[in-house]
């Protein structure tokens, strides 16, 4: 198929917009003004193209877990580690390990316990998903192709392992553009500690039109969305100075466009600028989480404010930020957002705020752990009780998952590409159902011939959203390139 030529599609009335914002002032007064013209799509164009059925969901809502999270500790229960605990590990075959850690086997950190109708096993830290367990489809036989973070983080957030390549939220952002015009149609919110690996070419939309890349927000911080106001140092700017500003830009953008038709940094540029006018009324209303009754609070686990900072991370400070920002996704997916993504761990500090648990699993993986179920869970019972959660698709990843031998002095486990678990839940997944299996040790899958990547759940994604995802293409350096890239097939097994 050929890929849409936006340049060429809009370029009978890009002129004239320009020229209207400029003749209004280029402040944002007259930017506001251009939301006349925001009906356009901005995405992919004929949508029709794409389109192979009606979908099952219109918005997806990601957890990534950053600095992979161990599947044997919290959803893959594997009995033999139990048995032979602490007895030399042994694979059948040479292992490169990421560092050293090739120790004794090493047996699930907690006790598991059935739930729900499936009898699904939980680890202990994730025990408050057991109340939506049978609205999750789980994913035990994941293999990532790389083994470093940094490579295995791009690979789940772009479907590839170098940079330069837009994340998921940006593709589906281009394919189905925005369904409100005054909330960006693809949000990330980060750990509240920082970026994870990759930091913002995770979420960004490199070759696509930079309008689809991810809005960063921090939900209940004192700015939640960067620039958004002007700062408060900022007092000695005048009404008079500002408009002269403005000005300024006006003969800066006149100039720059004189000779560049068709630039989308620019257009981009206008169009951040539209949107920013927008979200100065609609955004504090969207993040302002006070107007939520007392029964939703507690349902997050979010009563009680948040609680001194520790030393060591801890079970309610975890939850407390998790959940904040589970509940500002509800908030702006009721608004109309289209694509969240939300981050757990950080790829700084030491002792780890991640979840790479070479040296402790108990330590790192507990809180980080009960923080992320609770909230999970309290979302996905919150979606459901508004009718949200049967259109809203809910992926759970982390980008490769952990050894089933020890590390260290036996409490930790190094890195495993060769298995992992993610999980679906909500928009057309069928519910309380399992997909592939790891073997005996959790080591790699059991069929090592038929294993699931990220290609096939991307590829499910953008199925469940009505969308072909072999069509969903642009030209970019003589290649239609798509978020599958030549890869993936549909996950038909757990679909409802």
């Amino acid at each position: 198929m050929k890929p849409i030529d936006q340049t060429q599609s809009m370029a009978s009335d890009r002129l004239s917009r320009r020229d209207f914002l400029w003749q209004s002032g280029g402040g944002l007064g007259g930017i506001a003004m251009a939301s006349l013209f925001a009906s356009e799509n901005q995405g992919y164009g004929d949508e029709s193209a794409i389109r192979i059925a009606p979908p099952k969901a219109k918005r997806v809502v990601q957890f990534f877990m950053s600095g992979a999270a161990s599947h044997l500790d919290l959803f893959d229960f594997k009995p033999e580690l139990v048995k032979h605990h602490g007895k030399p590990s042994d694979f059948g075959e040479p292992v490169e390990a990421f560092q050293n850690g090739l120790g004794p086997w090493l047996k699930p950190i907690w006790d598991f316990k059935p739930y729900g109708g499936s009898g699904k096993l939980l680890g202990e830290p994730v025990a408050a998903l057991g109340s939506v367990v049978d609205e999750i489809a789980f994913i035990h036989n994941m293999v990532s192709k790389s083994g470093v973070h940094s490579a295995a983080t791009l690979l789940q957030s772009t479907g590839f392992q170098l940079p330069g390549f837009p994340g998921a939220g940006c593709w589906v952002s281009y394919g189905l553009g925005s369904m409100n015009e005054n909330l960006p149609a693809y949000v990330v919110m980060p750990d509240h500690r920082g970026y994870a690996s990759n930091g913002v070419k995770n979420w960004d939309s490199a070759f696509l039109p930079a309008q689809h890349s991810g809005t960063v927000i921090y939900p209940g911080t004192e700015t939640p969305i960067a620039d958004l106001f002007p700062h408060k140092s900022g007092k000695f700017v005048s009404s008079e100075g500002e408009v002269a500003g403005r000005r300024v830009l006006d003969t800066l953008n006149r100039r720059h466009a004189q000779g560049r038709e068709g630039d989308q940094r620019l257009d981009a540029r206008i169009r951040s600028y539209e949107l920013a006018a927008r979200m100065q009324l609609a955004a504090p209303e969207a993040l302002d989480l006070k107007d939520e009754p007392g029964h939703v609070l507690r349902l997050y686990g979010l009563e009680g404010g948040p609680q001194t900072w520790a030393k060591e991370i801890n079970d309610l400070e975890e939850t407390f930020y998790f959940s904040q920002r589970c509940l500002a996704a509800r908030r702006l997916l009721e608004r109309g957002v289209r694509f969240i993504q939300i981050w757990s761990g950080n790829d700084n500090g030491f002792p780890r705020r991640n979840w790479d648990s070479h040296e402790n699993v108990h330590r790192d993986h507990g809180p980080l752990a009960t923080g992320m179920a609770r909230g999970c869970a309290a979302f996905i019972q919150d979606l459901k009780q508004r009718g949200l959660l049967e259109d809203t698709l809910i992926l759970w990843t982390t980008e490769f998952g952990r050894m089933p031998s020890s590390q260290g002095e036996g409490k930790g486990r190094d890195h495993n590409p060769f298995v992992f678990t993610n999980w679906l839940c909500g928009g057309g997944i069928r519910g309380g159902v399992t997909h592939g299996e790891s073997d005996q040790w959790g080591y790699k899958p059991l069929d090592r011939k038929n294993p699931t990547q990220v290609y096939d759940v991307h590829a499910t994604l953008l199925h469940l959203l009505g969308i072909d995802h072999t069509k969903l293409t642009l030209r970019h350096n003589g290649i239609d390139r798509r978020l599958t890239d030549v890869h993936g097939r549909v996950l038909h097994e757990l679909l409802a």
